[in-house]
This record gives structure tokens, C-alpha cells and sequence, in this order.
């Protein structure tokens, strides 16, 4: 019967735990499904016409137009001004320029390829379908995401190392025990002391107390904004060793944003936008920015040739968070410009008469405007800086325009070649006085017709733009490095802007053979590579072998850059292959397989996509980076709580057994029954193993490297021999004590009992014999009075165990510090699970109902203290092997005694 209803709880839990996997494996389905759009307007027979997005099929000529998801991968065969936003699919933060023209054999790269789900930013295109469904690049992520295999956690593999050793050795003692019970007892006592025994070996409170300390866990790291999903993954964020991070919206803030000026041939850093990166009045205060002359004429180009605008229902948050409508880079100039002086007025004073729209042919666009103020016309310019330069035959120096020179030219590309080789997109602005006659009409103009001066303009200055770090990134970067974690960017965005972003961060710190070739103008063959940092780009990654995957990775410093999401799921891979514990952060849905497969998935809450969370084990509530690290401490001091409660755990159940041993060779009357073992197992120790959770870390545990999954184990071979040897003989030696000194005080010398079991509580022999006992003094004993004695003799062991466990469970409080360096008081959880645990002896030994259950009676109060003396020295030997610990670090007994 018992064997049945295992086997049916063991069906029922597998069909539910397969339930829930597919469940969640439809849910990350259908977070895809949200991406795609529903509607399609497709050209067929001659005739346009809106279509149910699912029936497109490779071929069909489709339309797209700014603000649409795009239904199907396509091949744009006609296209005006038009970008799509592909930071969903890799990581670039701006929108990407699409054409009719192919520029690469990789379709990531070429730039007459748009792509499912993503999203139509500015323009219009006409594209052939190429695939539709799974074969789009968002399906293959999808197949990628839900046919990845989750990888085991690494406390659920420590369980189950655990629960195997247990079940192991349970069933090997009580096997053997039995075997040899089989030919002295009669079978049906015989079967009942083995299951006994076994239920003497299994700590059957361990899950719950396992359970409990990783739900505490989890809801402290919810107060830390990390919501966890798997309570398992608490456990494996503290182990891991390395980080593979996405770049756009995790380590950044995923908004293009000013960072960086240059005019009057001076750099000087947004942040103070007057100021010289070298000038002390980098302090200088907006409101004297008035009188600077170019820097007004800069800020007035970006204010007017652009045509973004903030979104009216969020003009009362700050400027920074405010919802823009418009692409990246001119959201980023009008919130620049918010800062200094209302954009809606600067656009009302100069009224726009004409404008020439951005194309990527002449990449640059152009407005004409009206200045009340002087009754003239002028022309504002922006774009790339080499066709900006091009067109200027003059340039600003402090508010006047001199006639360009070869030196002046040199100085502007220097100033472009450095913003840029930082990762920074560099923007050229000019501008030009006009007279009315040079532009008769004032209508928009088509681009290939403008009827106002576009050469011989005056060169202003270059804005520099760039995705920036997040403030808190490069302090959680280096708290990552100081605990022994690597962390690796993993990113679809360009190498340079990737390099650039992880030196921000810290994530590189040292040179590479570029910068080495480049530093000493020397080719890159001829630097040697064993230097710290390297930067990968995807294209090299399909060539790997298996010794390219070594070099690169036992690099200090990685970046991995313009990866595809199959090239993320690789890196994550190879780093497991060779013993990493990797977590992966990310926040689009080209993260979701890389997520999904790595021993921890970590999704942004705020900026993540519905199928990266559903992927990952752990959200980031607030998309702050420096969370992990919040998570990574949590759960380092999960693992070292856990080994505390499991070595509470086990050192009773030594105490446990050696009674019933006693009692099955030697034949003693029944020192320890089966239902007080459970009452111990599921009563009086679960609070009190629990309450260990509650403990704060000893040291600085983000000071030390991580743990070593293969020789730091949950309950290794230390572990053991503290818990049985050391804690666990003398907890046995106290409740053995216990035991003969009640019998004695009841009348009977240890001498008197073994050979006493069958028949103890017995009036007559199985023969009919009568069972004749004298006590110590001589008088003859009752069936009833010796049951009586041996109730209390086991509720004598029961309450020993008990007692020890509490020294156990002091001893268990600290593995390095003494007893004496922690405050007592503050875990008040372990406070109230001491008073449960005294509450629950108190009931089953006095409760007149229950002690009928549980054949228990009347205690004498003062046998409480006998194993006062044997709890007292579990403290005194704890507190002695501590200070080895602390002290003598390389002693045997530190080298052999520290769990």
C-alpha cells in the first residue's frame, strides 16, 4: 500500500512538473507572438490590399510605412527615408538606414534586409518577402528559446547529491541490520526497526528547511528589486563565475544621448556643454551660456533642423525621462537643448520656411528659417561630419566666420576621428545667413530640388552622441571583480562602439592588440596575444575551434561583439564547457535563448521584452545591473546559511541511531521510538534549522572568489564528520547518559537491561512464564511500572536530543566567528523558533491526549538537566575549533574541522 501511494505521488509530481515545463515553454511562445504583427498590407493581382499577416508567403510584394511592425522578413526593392529599430534583434541602440542596395553578404549587416517584428522608425519601403513564420530570424530565435534545454541549478544538483549519499547509506544500514534481524527477531518486528532506522537517517525536515531558507532568500532579494522565479536560482546566482551581459538596456540606458561637443576647435563634455574637457569651467552654470556666441548658433542648429518633438503627456516628468516622438539621434538633441531654453519657443521665434529631409545618399538633412530678430533668412545643416565639412568654405570661431583653412580642416577630422574611434556616432552641424531672393518659394521642398544655398555654408561644430552607461554599472563592474566574477559583454552592436562602452563600465581596463598596434604603429600580427582584454567580433566566431575557444576565453577582459542570438547561445556554451556558472543578463528577444540556457537568466523588468522574461530565472525589477550584484550576496549567503541549517540538521541523527542500534543488538528496552524521531525530524528542528537563514553573512562574502562547485559542496565530506563526529557523538553521548542515569534513578543498573527488550513491558514470557524483574533495591517490578520507566527513559532521549540540538544549534550560528563577536538577539526568528521548540517538547510530553498518540507520560522536571552539561560542551568544542579557524589557519584541525 505504501509503495503504491509513493509510486502514484511520484506520477502525479512528474505529469505536474511536465505540465508546468510545457507551460512555460507556451508562454515564451507566446511572448513571440506579441512581437508579430496582425495585419499585413500586401500587393496581389495588382491590387493593394490588408491581409491577415499569417497567410504571407515568400514573394509577396509588401508595404511598410513609420510606425508598423514589419509582418515577414523582406528584401527592400523601393524605399524613401527609411530606418527600422533593430534593438530588439541586436542590440543597436539608433535606427538603422535601410536601402535597395545590398552592402553585405550577411543579412545582419546588409542593408537592403528589414526584419520581422521590428519596428518601421521613419520612411517607407516596399520589400519581397523572403521568409515568413519559423524561418524569419525572430522564428529561429523563437525555435532557439523554447528548444533549449534548461541547465539544473547548482543547489538542486548539490540536493540531490545530498538526498543520494542519505538514501544510500539508510538503506545499506537498515539492509544489513535487517538481514541480520531476520535470524534473531521475528519478522514483523524486524521490518518495523528498519523503518525505523531508515526513518532515523533521513532528515525529513531538510526540504522544508531547504525550501523555506531559499523562499526567505527570494523575498529579501524582492526587497532588493530582484524577483526571482525559481526559488533554485537564489542559490546558483551566488555561485556563478561569470556574466555575460548585454550591452543596449542593460549596461546602458538604451536613449541615444549628447555626451560630447566640439567648436571654437575646443572639446568640451555635455554634461556642461560651455565647458572644456581640460578647463576648470567645466563648473561653468547654464545660465551664462548666453554669451557664448558659437555655442549658440550649435544649440540652435540642433533645436531647428530637427523635426522630434516630446510626447505632451509626459511633459512633467524630468527632461531625461520624457517620451520622445522621432528618431534617437534628434529625440537626444532636443532633450539636450530642453535643458537650456524651451525647444517649442526657440521653433516658434525662427519659423521654418523649408527643409530638405535626411537621405542616405547626400546624409545630411537641411532647413531654411526666419529670424525676426534681424528680418533675414538662414540656413541650419546637420549630418554626417564629412559631408558637412565638404560643403564649408567657412568656419564659427567665437561667434564670427573665417575663411576655412587647410589646418583648420585638419583639426575638425582629428576631433571627428576621436569622437568616433570612442564609440561615439558624430554628427557635423553649419549654418548660413541668407538673403530672401536666394529662396523664392517657401514650400517643403523634395530633396533632389532646393532652391537655397547648400555649399559654401560655415562649419559650426560636431555633437557626439552616444547609448550611455547607466550611473551604477562600472561601481557594480568592479564590486563583480573584487568577489572573483568575470564579466563578459555579449553584444550585436559594432566592435568600436562595444570597446568603447565596456572601458566606460570597466568591463576592459587594459589595452588589446589593436591598441597596442595602433599606440605603436605597428601591424597587429606583430603583437603578441597574451595580453588581458580582446574584443571578438561575431563574423570570427563560426570559424572557432575548440583551442580558439580556449585562447579567447582565458582572456581577464572580453568583448564579444556584433553576435548573433545563435553566436550568444555559443558563447554561453563554451564558457559552461569549461567550467563556468554563467549568468546571462538581458533585456531583447535576442537574449531569450542565451537566457534560457544559462545556469541563470537574468531579464530586465522595465526595458525587457515579455519573451526575455519569460525565458530568464530572475527579473530585475528596477533594470538596474548593480541588482545582480545585490543578488549575487544573497546568494552566496544562501549557500552559507544552508550548509549552516544542513550541519544543524544532521548532527541529531547520529543521536537517533545509535540508540536503536543499541536497542537491536544488545536488546535494551526501546530508548527512542519511531514517532518521537518524527516529531523530532518534523517538529522540533524544522524552526529552529529554518531560523539559520535569518543569519547575516560573517565576513564580507563579496570579498572572496567563487565557490569551487566541484570541492565547496553543500554538504561535502567536512560537513559530515562535524555534523556525525564531531557535534553528533556528543549529542549521542547526552542522550545515552540520559538514558542509564533516568533507569538508575528509577531503580535499575545499565547491567540490569540489555537482554530486557521482548519482554520489558511484558507480564509474561512467550511461553506463559511469568516475567519476574527485581529493581536495584530488590523489590519486584510490574509490567506496568517498568512501561512507565521506559516512557520516560525514551522521553529522557527525546528531550537529551533536544537539548543538544539546542548547543548545536549555537554552535551553528557562526562556521568562523565566535559566539561572542555576534549579536544574539538580533535574529529574532531563531529567538521564537527556540520558544515553538520548547512549546513542542512541553506539549508532547505533558499533553495527556497526546501522550496516549505518542506513548509519552509525566517527566520529572529536574531530569531536564542531565544533558545541560553535554550542550554546554558542544558550545565550549565549537568555540575551540573556531579559534583554529580564525588563528591557525594551516592547523589540522582548520584544515580538517571547517566546513
Amino acid at each position: 500500500l505504501y509503495l503504491g501511494c509513493a509510486l502514484v505521488i511520484v506520477i502525479l509530481a512528474t505529469g505536474t512538473f511536465g505540465w508546468y515545463q510545457e507551460r512555460h515553454s507556451d508562454k515564451i511562445m507566446e511572448g513571440f507572438k506579441k512581437l508579430l504583427p496582425s495585419v499585413a498590407r500586401v500587393r496581389r493581382n495588382g491590387q493593394s490590399s490588408a491581409i491577415d499577416a499569417a497567410l504571407l508567403v515568400p514573394g509577396d510584394v509588401i508595404e511598410v510605412v513609420a510606425g508598423m511592425k514589419i509582418p515577414a522578413d523582406i528584401r527592400v526593392v523601393a524605399c524613401i527615408n527609411f530606418k527600422v529599430d533593430n534593438s530588439s534583434l541586436t542590440g543597436e541602440s539608433e535606427p538603422q538606414s535601410r536601402s535597395s542596395i545590398c552592402t553585405d553578404d550577411n543579412p545582419f549587416e546588409t542593408k537592403n534586409v528589414a526584419f520581422s517584428s521590428t519596428t518601421v522608425v521613419d520612411g517607407s519601403a516596399t520589400g519581397v518577402v523572403i521568409a515568413t513564420a519559423d524561418r524569419t530570424m525572430i522564428g529561429r530565435i523563437a525555435n532557439l528559446a523554447t528548444n533549449t534545454k534548461k541547465v539544473q541549478s547548482t543547489i538542486a544538483k548539490e540536493i540531490n547529491r545530498f538526498v543520494m549519499i542519505i538514501t544510500i547509506s539508510a538503506v545499506i544500514i537498515a539492509g544489513i541490520f535487517m538481514g541480520i534481524g531476520f535470524t534473531v527477531w521475528p519478522p514483523i518486528p524486524n521490518v518495523v526497526f528498519a523503518m525505523s532506522l531508515i526513518v532515523a537517517q533521513v532528515p525529513e525536515g531538510l526540504i522544508a528547511t531547504v525550501t523555506v531558507c531559499l523562499a526567505h532568500a527570494a523575498k529579501r532579494m524582492a526587497a532588493r528589486h530582484v524577483l526571482v522565479k525559481n526559488l533554485g536560482a537564489v542559490e546558483t546566482l551566488g555561485s556563478c563565475n561569470t556574466i555575460c551581459s548585454d550591452k543596449t538596456g542593460t549596461l546602458t540606458q538604451n536613449r541615444m544621448t549628447v555626451v560630447n561637443l566640439y567648436y571654437d576647435f575646443k572639446h568640451r563634455t555635455a554634461q556642461r556643454p560651455v565647458a572644456p574637457l581640460d578647463s576648470a569651467a567645466s563648473t561653468t552654470p547654464i545660465a551664462t551660456l548666453a554669451s557664448d556666441a558659437t555655442f549658440n548658433v550649435l544649440r540652435r542648429i540642433m533645436c531647428l533642423c530637427s523635426k522630434a518633438s516630446f510626447d505632451p503627456s509626459t511633459n512633467d516628468q524630468p527632461i531625461a525621462q520624457r517620451k520622445t516622438l522621432g528618431d534617437a539621434t534628434e529625440s537626444a538633441f532636443i532633450k539636450f537643448c530642453q535643458g537650456i531654453e524651451d525647444i517649442e519657443e526657440t521653433r516658434a521665434l525662427y519659423a521654418s520656411l523649408a527643409e530638405v529631409p535626411f537621405n542616405s545618399k547626400n546624409k545630411y538633412a537641411a532647413s531654411l528659417h526666419h529670424d525676426p530678430l534681424t528680418n533675414t533668412r538662414f540656413v541650419c545643416m546637420k549630418g554626417a561630419p564629412d559631408r558637412i565639412l565638404e560643403r564649408c568654405s567657412t568656419f564659427l570661431r567665437a561667434g564670427q566666420a573665417e575663411p576655412i583653412t587647410a589646418e583648420a580642416v585638419k583639426d575638425i577630422e582629428a576631433a571627428i576621428e576621436e569622437l568616433a574611434s570612442q564609440g561615439q556616432r558624430v554628427i557635423g552641424l553649419a549654418h548660413l545667413p541668407v538673403d530672401g531672393k536666394d529662396c523664392a518659394s517657401l514650400q517643403i521642398l523634395e530633396p533632389n530640388t532646393p532652391n537655397f544655398p547648400l555649399e559654401a555654408l560655415c562649419f559650426v561644430g560636431l555633437v557626439a552622441l552616444i547609448d550611455p552607461p547607466k550611473e551604477s554599472v562600472p561601481s557594480a563592474v568592479g564590486l563583480c571583480k573584487s568577489a572573483g566574477i568575470k564579466v563578459i559583454m555579449v553584444t550585436g552592436d559594432h566592435p568600436i562602439t562595444a570597446k568603447a562602452i565596456a572601458r566606460q563600465v570597466g568591463i576592459i581596463t587594459s589595452p588589446t592588440v589593436e591598441d597596442i598596434a595602433k599606440a605603436y604603429q605597428i601591424p597587429k600580427e606583430a603583437v603578441s596575444d597574451a595580453v588581458d582584454a580582446i574584443v571578438v567580433p561575431g563574423s570570427e566566431i563560426a570559424a572557432f575551434t575548440d583551442a580558439d575557444w580556449d585562447r579567447v576565453l582565458s582572456h581577464k577582459e572580453i568583448v564579444f561583439a556584433r553576435t548573433t542570438p545563435a553566436q550568444k547561445l555559443t558563447i554561453v556554451e563554451e564558457k559552461q564547457k569549461r567550467g563556468g556558472i554563467v549568468a546571462v543578463t538581458g533585456d531583447g528577444v535576442n537574449d531569450s535563448p542565451a537566457l534560457k540556457r544559462a545556469n541563470i537568466g537574468v531579464a530586465m523588468g522595465i526595458s525587457g521584452s515579455d519573451v526575455s522574461k519569460e525565458a530568464a530565472l530572475m527579473v530585475l525589477l528596477d533594470d538596474d545591473f548593480s541588482s545582480i550584484v545585490a543578488g549575487i550576496e544573497e546568494g552566496r549567503l544562501v549557500f552559507d546559511n544552508l550548509k549552516k541549517s544542513i550541519a544543524y540538521v544532521l548532527a541529531h541523527l547520529g543521536a537517533e541511531i545509535i540508540p536503536l542500534l543499541l536497542f537491536f543488538t544488545i536488546r535494551i528496552p526501546v530508548p527512542l521510538t519511531t514517532v518521537l524521531i518524527l516529531v523530532i525530524d518534523l517538529g522540533t528542528d524544522v524552526f529552529p534549522g529554518i531560523s539559520l537563514a535569518y543569519e547575516n553573512a560573517e565576513t564580507d562574502i563579496m570579498q572572496r572568489p567563487p565557490r569551487n562547485i566541484s570541492t565547496d559542496r553543500l554538504a561535502g565530506t567536512a560537513l559530515f564528520i562535524y555534523s556525525y563526529l564531531e557535534i553528533g557523538i556528543v549529542q549521542t553521548a547526552g542522550a545515552m547518559f540520559t538514558y542509564f542515569v533516568i533507569y538508575y534513578d528509577q531503580g535499575f543498573y545499565a547491567s540490569q537491561l540489555p537482554g530486557t527488550a521482548t519482554y520489558w513491558a511484558e507480564e509474561t514470557h512467550d511461553d506463559g512464564t511469568p516475567v519476574i524483574i527485581y529493581d536495584r533495591w530488590g523489590n519486584l517490578t510490574t509490567a506496568s511500572e517498568r512501561e512507565t520507566i521506559m516512557k520516560i527513559g525514551t522521553i529522557g532521549v527525546f528531550m537529551a536530543i533536544v537539548i543538544g540540538q539546542f548547543g548545536g544549534l549555537i554552535a551553528s550560528k557562526t562556521r568562523f566567528l565566535s559566539m561572542f563577536q555576534v549579536n544574539h538577539l538580533k535574529n529574532r526568528f531563531m529567538l521564537g523558533a527556540v520558544a515553538v521548540e520548547l512549546l513542542i517538547v512541553v506539549f508532547v510530553i505533558y499533553t495527556p491526549g497526546v501522550q496516549t498518540v505518542l506513548g509519552t507520560t509525566n517527566f520529572p522536571p529536574l531530569y531536564f538537566l542531565l544533558p545541560c552539561p553535554f550542550a554546554i560542551y558542544i558550545i565550549f568544542f565549537d568555540e575551540c575549533r573556531k579559534w583554529f579557524i580564525r588563528n591557525k589557519p594551516q592547523s589540522f584541525i582548520a584544515r580538517y574541522f571547517s566546513y
